[in-house]
């Protein structure tokens, strides 16, 4: 993981409702302050980033500023997969063509023709990567959807490359394969809670990965993890307080006692977790009702730590590096 602001793209993913949307959002942050031009990408209709930072979003399909070297910009599948039929029409209008029946008929027709689409369009905002004097961005941070339809979206430049072996869509198909294939230009990471499902669900990830492209987790990060409070001997006579106190002190013990097993039980996730390859990445329960922008701000810092050497300052070296190596 000690590289992972270094890729063109990442794809952040994990089971439906474990935070991914807050853990982009965090490493965008990072990278931007890490000086690489950032942009995160949401699926979907609206874009939930942009009310994050307290910015007017722009119009649909178009990148939004965030904050100093950070944007983030909304695709939505159905409209990537109209305007490519567009392109396939020639002149005929989006409109026509959708109440035609074409739009759907061909949606029906071609499972996965959505999420082929909408990774080239992923795909081209990497294309400026690394080209000097491009104005494109140095990272695109994938907000993916939940695991399965994740695996769906990064399988399907395979399942179109064996149907369509010319053209342009053949084209764009390959460069989108090699990409996804590249250890050192495209990064995956999961985002789970420590529970049964969640940790399973993200080792099965890895898994797929491994058979799909030939890849694996960079790292997993671990949400709302508790703390475990309590020493053996504390344990004990909290224990002890439970058995035959007071109402008051029997609840709080009782509670004290359902949050260390909780806390516990979780820590037993992160072993399942930790026998793996990849990084593990825990952070804290945040107790708020609602994640803010200084709630991931304070994320971004800690996966910044996490990660051991400063992003920042990896990328400062290799920057000085590079005009050491100019100036020879």
């Amino acid at each position: 993981m000690h590289s992972i602001l270094e890729r063109q793209l990442l794809v952040v993913t994990g089971k439906g409702g474990v935070g991914k949307t807050t853990i982009a959002a965090a490493i965008g942050l990072l990278a931007a302050r890490a000086g690489r031009r950032t942009i995160v990408v949401e699926l979907g209709q609206e874009s939930q980033l942009p009310r994050l930072f307290d910015v007017v979003p722009s119009a649909p399909g178009t990148a939004t500023p965030l904050a100093p070297g950070l944007s983030s910009i909304s695709i939505d599948p159905d409209r990537a997969l109209l305007e490519w039929l567009q392109v396939l029409g020639g002149r005929v209008s989006g409109r026509v063509l959708a109440s035609s029946g074409t739009f759907q008929y061909f949606a029906a027709a071609a499972p996965g023709a959505k999420e082929l689409v909408t990774m080239v369009k992923v795909w081209q905002l990497t294309r400026a990567a690394g080209r000097r004097g491009a104005r494109g961005y140095d990272l695109v941070v994938l907000d993916a959807p939940a695991t399965g339809h994740a695996l769906g979206m990064l399988s399907s430049p395979r399942t179109f490359g064996a149907i369509a072996r010319v053209g342009p869509i053949a084209g764009q198909t390959r460069q989108l394969q090699e990409l996804l294939q590249s250890p050192s230009r495209s990064g995956y990471l999961a985002v789970a809670l420590a529970t049964e499902m969640a940790v399973t669900e993200a080792l099965e990830l890895e898994d797929a990965l491994q058979a799909r492209l030939d890849r694996s987790l960079e790292a997993v990060v671990v949400n709302a993890l508790l703390p475990r409070r309590f020493t053996p001997a504390e344990l004990d006579r909290i224990t002890t307080l439970a058995d035959g106190s007071s109402d008051v002190t029997d609840s709080a013990a009782r509670a004290a006692i359902a949050v260390h097993d909780r806390a516990r039980f979780q820590h037993n996730q992160l072993a399942r977790l930790r026998r793996r390859s990849f990084d593990v990445v825990g952070l804290p329960f945040v107790w708020s009702a609602q994640v803010d922008l200084e709630a991931v701000s304070a994320i971004s810092k800690r996966l910044e730590r996490k990660l051991g050497t400063s992003a920042a300052e990896r990328v400062g070296a290799d920057r000085e590096a590079g005009r050491a190596s100019a100036s020879g």
